[in-house]
């Protein structure tokens, strides 16, 4: 007679699973719920449900495990409810022979093996037995243990330690205990039978050999009552702790077909040989060292992780263990299970258990109530659950499991990223969750390429350092402490800061904001402002103070923390200001790369706080904010959340003036209602003959080209400070005479004489100038702002700005430069020579610290020169970002190795041209206006054809929405639109930043001092971390470095207690290596040029190579160097891994001895 109720005589999420089951397949179902159970939710699951454990029939109330062991009630609610067959699930009455008989003699179908077989198999030492017999091989172990402990001893002694104790009966890791010395024997065979007799009501243990290194894989088996067994592939169980499983996978991804078959005929052979009838599970360690597999046991019931065999399979068990007790065949329709070679492997599944154990806590299971709960959903992902929802009451008495979670995907790589974001999606609030952990064990490493063991989680100390729910004061008070032990990368071995020097004072002006050029710009929109500007008799003015100044004089490196906070000084004392220059350019990528901070939020900051005055940007036209051409696409995408991010003015500018390359950059800012200012570079000089080329013909076509093209404002961009006084009177009448739009001068004071330019700017009537506030100009700067206000104080071009305010707002610069001294540039003065070398502002400082970190800096002048022979080898074109790298990186080469413009241009001689200047020769950064010298260029290409059309025209559109995906997979988690254009301009850049505020959090938002350089004992400081909410940290003591190499730092946070521990990476922490020097006069060693991080690695140790190929390549500088082979040979050792960070001199690479 077919089954038509079933009783589940289980609790929880398996009680759940099977009723869900039983429901599909049209059966009543029956629960069971002892007195601690009642509010658990399977008991609401079923069509009946009924109480165990209390009642007039009993002597005495059973406890809460007790009752769901007790046969006698189980059989009582089956013959009171009517129930003709009873699951057991797994664990409780699930491997007890005696439940079995109990049910036959009731005449109850018991869904699982027969007696004789649970007693064969489910006891262990029988099941070893049993393999032994049929050829399946095992690993050493003992018959039960005596009570004899001297007995016990002997036993252990001839396997061998260390040994693994098991219980002969159940599973779940109760019982188990690996034993490493024999004075633990004793203690640990008398708690582990204890536990066995709590768990599984025998105390029967055995030992085992411990293989050290060995994986958990086990064989979901089902058998017929016909004497069919087949297999449903295996399952790798090796993520466990304290010998519970917690992550399931299946198939194993770390078995080719040829163990996985031979896995399978080991579980088939000792099915076959017990008659198995039901679902059944054989389990083997697998020797990670030598792939031989071991038979464990059989668990002759359902296991947790069965759902993963589900679905890699598409078999559903549960109804497959009922179809068979049916009587339904394997290989008919009728038991939901095809034939063995109808029964394929689809895709990957994982299954992790989420459970209240706590991680911060040693894992000890919470209880209490569930206040919020939101689960994780969505294509791939099952979720089989127990008492898991909002308001659900998590009692102590049973097993601490909430969820399974299981994730499908085609490939293993696909099911580790769906259970990640799955594993974020939860939401479960009240009760401690393992959720933390069970992230860190899917994100790790060891776990995405198969290497990890069943001691993964043991030996992983790293698991737990991110198990807790870090807030930002903890990601904090990690960073803090790291710096303050290990320093700071960009400032070590740098000067430091006067002890002295007065902190910086914000000055505080008070009142509302009055309306400013924002205001005006609003209300006109760009085209009418633009004829405002032209308007107006005032000479506008941009202070460029937050951006090309420090960028000019400290190498792009002040922080957000001190350019944003005085934005609202400026709003308040000089609302007459036309723009603060504060974003773009170099600073956008320097932002992430060295100052672990966000550009969007600087710009979000300096909008708040300046909301009157226009925020400006460089854009390098094609190249966005990058050092190379973009797609069409990302560029407008960049530029479209630049303007939502708060840019009102847009510079634009291409490294060759080719207006070609700035026409999609225009385009796109056009389309935002964003005033466009079209750049034209500066270079040359227009009085002198024999620069012909960049005549006063050319600036003024250009002019007219960019009107055309849509620009609103022309600007003139005098990057080098070439622009001689006279020469601006000649070229500023003539762009006024030429063009009805506003000009807007930026030069550098380079020179020394950059005040007189822009001083003869205005009187010839440009519109804007460009000036950096007092304490941040000069040399290559800007012009000073206090200076120029003062010469035109009282004139008709007055700017009307507050010389008085000027001065305080300097003052605040002033200290604030202090705070930089690491980053200052030894230029102690005005240089002509820049009139001979032509170099950008950024690029001079830049170029000068290159050529410090290459040893360079005594043959500086020589450098200098070089740069003016390339440029003219080059045919004399525009320097200006990226360009300008380009002739600064083929300077640096040619100075280093003593060579002269001749010797590169030899024919005869084969050089290894930087990859920057092999770029830009081929057209990558677009046209000069005569084009490349043709037989320099035919050299460096080699043979390959150059690009003559514009670069971004060649690229394909970027698939925005792909290139989304991408980004969130990898950061695992949504990205905002700001994000995502910062990883299409810097993916590299912004993901190494990602990481690292993942993290260390907003470090943005630290006292610069605490930020480079750390606290010291006694050292306090207030950090607003949003407004309103400002956390108070204190500096206690810095500990010594133990012999693990950590060092322990003590803070009080907000009067709190909080201790930290960071490697000392000088002294002794693994990842603080002291790296070998390079021989200077050994030929076989290849040296660092510069400090640094190895961004790719092109060889490996044993590799033949030849001249000119490239080694590796080296991030640093806001530039890539490829380091080629100079000569031809075989690779010795590569010292280097890529990520690595490295100094000037480190050995990276040796040659074979010749």
């Amino acid at each position: 007679m077919p089954i038509s109720k079933i009783l589940v005589a289980n609790r929880s999420e398996i009680a759940i699973r099977v009723f869900r089951a039983a429901n599909e397949l049209d059966l009543r179902t029956v629960a069971i719920w002892a007195e601690e159970d009642k509010y658990s939710l399977h008991r609401f699951k079923a069509d009946e449900s009924y109480q165990v454990g209390r009642g007039p029939h009993l002597a005495k109330d059973l406890g809460p495990i007790e009752s769901y062991l007790s046969i006698d009630e189980v059989i009582r609610v089956a013959r009171l409810s009517g129930a003709d067959a009873i699951h057991p699930g797994y664990g409780l009455l699930s491997e007890s022979p005696e439940f079995a008989e109990a049910c036959a003699a009731n005449g109850i179908i018991f869904i699982g093996p027969k007696p004789e077989t649970m007693r064969r198999l489910g006891n262990k030492v029988a099941a070893r037995n049993l393999a032994v017999e049929v050829g399946v091989p095992v690993v050493p172990a003992t018959d039960p243990l005596p009570d004899d402990m001297d007995e016990v001893a002997r036993m252990a002694e001839a396997i061998g330690y260390p040994v693994m104790l098991k219980a002969s009966w159940g599973g779940g890791g109760r019982g188990m205990r690996a034993i490493r010395a024999p004075e633990d024997l004793a203690r640990e065979v008398t708690e582990a039978k204890r536990e066995a007799r709590a768990a599984f009501g025998k105390d029967e243990v055995y030992l085992e050999k411990l293989v050290e290194r060995a994986r958990h894989v086990e064989v979901q088996v089902l058998g017929d009552t016909h004497g069919n067994v087949v297999h449903l592939f295996e399952r790798d169980c090796s993520i466990q702790r304290r010998n519970q499983k917690v992550v399931e996978r299946a198939p194993a991804p770390y078995l080719d077909a040829a163990q996985r078959q031979e896995l399978a005929d080991h579980a088939l052979r000792i099915a076959r040989a017990t008659d198995y009838i039901g679902a059944g599970t054989v389990e083997f360690l697998m020797d990670a060292d030598t792939g031989a597999f071991y038979f464990i046991e059989v668990n002759p019931r359902i296991q947790v992780e069965h759902t993963v065999t589900e679905e890699v399979t598409g078999i559903d068990i549960v109804k497959a263990q009922v179809h068979i007790l049916d009587g339904a065949a394997i290989g008919t329709p009728a038991s939901g299970v095809p034939a063995q070679d109808q029964i394929r492997l689809n895709g990957h599944a994982m299954q992790c258990r989420i459970t209240t154990e706590d991680p911060e806590q040693n894992f000890i299971p919470d209880y209490g109530r569930i206040t919020a709960y939101r689960g994780a959903t969505g294509f791939g992902i099952r979720l089989d659950g127990g008492t898991a929802y909002s308001g659900a009451v998590i009692t102590r008495f049973y097993d601490p499991l909430l969820e399974k979670v299981t994730a499908w995907a085609p490939t293993p790589q696909e099911t580790i990223a769906r259970m990640d974001r799955a594993l974020r999606e939860f939401r479960i609030r009240g009760v401690a969750t393992n959720l933390t952990f069970l992230e860190a064990i899917v994100a790790h490493p060891s776990f995405r390429d198969n290497s990890y063991t069943t001691r993964f989680i043991d030996t992983t100390p790293e698991l737990f350092a991110q198990v807790k729910r870090r807030d930002r004061a903890t990601k904090l008070l990690n960073y803090i402490a790291d710096v303050s032990v290990n320093g700071h990368p960009e400032t070590r071995g740098r000067p430091r800061p006067s002890a002295e020097a007065a902190a910086p004072v914000l000055p505080y002006v008070g009142g509302d904001v009055p309306d400013g050029a924002k205001q005006h710009f609003d209300r006109l929109g760009p085209e009418k402002f633009g004829r405002w500007m032209r308007d107006q008799t005032r000479v506008l003015v941009t202070d460029t103070t937050m951006r090309d100044g420090h960028q000019s004089l400290l190498a792009t490196r002040m922080r957000t923390h001190d350019i944003a906070r005085v934005a609202g000084a400026y709003a308040r004392a000089l609302p007459q200001l036309l723009s603060l220059e504060c974003w773009g350019g170099a600073t956008f990528d320097v932002a992430m790369r060295f100052l672990t901070e966000d550009p969007w939020e600087r710009l979000d900051l300096v909008r708040k706080g300046a909301p009157n005055l226009l925020l400006q940007m460089l854009l390098r036209g094609a190249n966005g904010v990058g050092y190379t051409n973009y797609p069409d696409n990302v560029v407008r995408h960049f530029v479209k959340q630049a303007a939502a991010g708060g840019i009102d003015l847009f510079r634009v500018f291409d490294c060759l003036n080719w207006v070609e390359n700035m026409r999609v950059a225009m385009d796109a800012v056009g389309a935002e209602g964003k005033l466009c200012e079209a750049a034209i570079c500066y270079t040359g000089d227009i009085l002198d003959p024999d620069r012909a080329k960049y005549d006063l013909k050319y600036y003024v076509g250009l002019a007219g080209e960019l009107e055309a093209a849509g620009a609103h404002i022309i600007a003139v961009k005098d990057m080098a400070g070439l622009l001689k006084p006279g020469a601006a009177r000649v070229l500023f009448k003539a762009l006024r005479e030429a063009t009805d739009l506003p000009i807007h001068f930026h030069t550098h004071d380079t020179s020394g004489i950059a005040a007189a330019t822009v001083l003869a700017a205005v009187e010839t009537g440009v519109d804007a100038v460009d000036a950096a506030m007092d304490a941040l100009s000069g040399n290559t700067s800007q012009p000073c702002l206090g200076s120029i206000v003062e010469a035109l104080k009282g004139s008709e071009r007055d700017p009307g700005l507050d010389p008085e305010w000027i001065r305080r707002i300097s003052f605040y610069w002033e200290a604030v430069r202090n705070q930089y001294a690491a980053f200052e540039s030894d230029l102690k003065g005005p240089a002509s020579e820049v009139y001979l070398h032509e170099m950008p502002g950024g690029q001079f400082t830049n170029l000068k610290e290159q050529a410090r970190s290459l040893g360079l800096e005594t043959r500086w002048h020589e450098v200098a020169q070089a740069y003016h022979d390339v440029n003219l080898m080059f045919g004399d074109i525009v320097k200006v970002t990226p360009s300008s790298k380009v002739v600064g990186d083929m300077a640096l080469m040619m100075v280093s190795q003593d060579m002269t413009v001749a010797e590169v241009e030899d024919p005869a001689r084969d050089i290894a041209f930087p990859d920057s200047v092999v770029s830009m020769l081929r057209g990558d950064l677009g046209q000069p206006p005569s084009g490349w010298p043709a037989a320099l260029q035919a050299k460096v290409l080699k043979g390959e054809k150059p690009v003559t059309a514009r670069p971004g025209a060649l690229l394909e559109q970027a698939d925005l929405p792909a290139k989304r995906r991408e980004l969130e997979d990898q950061l695992g988690r949504e990205a905002s639109e700001f994000e995502f254009a910062s990883w299409l301009m810097y993916p590299k850049v912004f993901s190494d930043f990602a990481a690292v505020t993942d993290d260390y959090g907003p470090v943005s938002v630290l006292p610069t001092p605490t930020y480079f350089y750390g606290m010291q004992p006694e050292d306090e400081i207030f950090v607003e971390i949003e407004r309103g909410k400002t956390l108070v940290v204190r500096c206690l003591a810095i500990g010594e470095t133990n012999d693990k190499g950590m060092v322990t730092v003590f803070f009080e946070l907000n009067g709190q207690p909080r201790r930290v521990k960071v490697p000392d990476r000088a002294h002794g922490a693994a990842n603080g290596k002291t790296r070998r020097k390079a021989d200077p006069g050994n030929d076989n060693h290849v040296a660092a040029p510069m400090p640094g991080v190895v961004s790719t690695l092109a060889v490996a140790a044993g590799q033949e190579i030849k001249a000119g190929d490239v080694l590796l390549s080296i991030e640093a500088m806001k530039m890539e160097t490829a380091l080629h082979a100079e000569r031809d040979g075989v690779i010795a050792e590569v010292l280097v891994a890529a990520g690595d960070q490295i100094d000037a001199k480190d050995l990276l690479v040796t040659y074979d001895e010749q």
